[in-house]
């Protein structure tokens, strides 16, 4: 009896175990808004860390996280360290890219819950007097990785938090249109 009962729980365990490598490494986030604001001026928004607070769905996770900044004040090189309660977590975003107007690059680290890393993108395009935000983030999956997006929804949960700050975001250039 005992015999059967480990057979069935090792045959359980390399199922599992096929289906968590058989599951894509490579992810991608992507959450699209509308601003009302020029190109440029959501831009500033987002090549500057230190005007995150505004508008980041983390920053009212945890208001006692502690945030520094190092490098520039934006664009490349531009540094934002942060480390908070579990649901902020630990970890660092580099901007490694910056065309005005455009498209920033966001290389993020991630130290606790877990480690990883990532890429962040957005993207700019003007549509009549707004202009129209992509925020992604990609990267890819070991086999931890891949086990925590069939046990979580990752789209559904960071995607969630992305929808929060566009939509902060499009509150904070509403508000400052009145």
């Amino acid at each position: 009896m005992l015999k059967k009962i480990l057979a069935t729980l090792a045959l359980i365990v390399v199922i599992l175990v096929i289906v968590v490598a058989m599951q894509p490494a490579d992810f991608r986030i992507t959450r699209t808004a509308t601003i009302p604001a020029p190109p440029a001026a959501v831009f500033a928004q987002v090549n500057d860390f230190h005007q995150w607070e505004a508008w980041s769905p983390w920053a009212e996770l945890d208001p006692a996280a502690k945030n520094s900044f190092a490098g520039p004040a934006a664009g490349p090189g531009a540094k934002f360290t942060w480390a908070g309660n579990n649901e902020v977590g630990e970890g660092s975003m580099e901007i490694i890219e910056s065309q005005p107007n455009d498209r920033i690059l966001i290389d993020l680290k991630y130290v606790k819950p877990f480690e990883a890393t990532s890429t962040a993108e957005f993207t700019f395009k003007p549509e009549g007097d707004q202009t129209v935000v992509t925020w992604s983030m990609s990267g890819s999956n070991g086999f931890i990785g891949k086990a925590m997006h069939l046990a979580m929804d990752c789209d559904k949960m960071v995607g969630g938090q992305f929808e929060k700050g566009l939509e902060k975001m499009k509150a904070e250039f509403a508000s400052a249109k009145n």
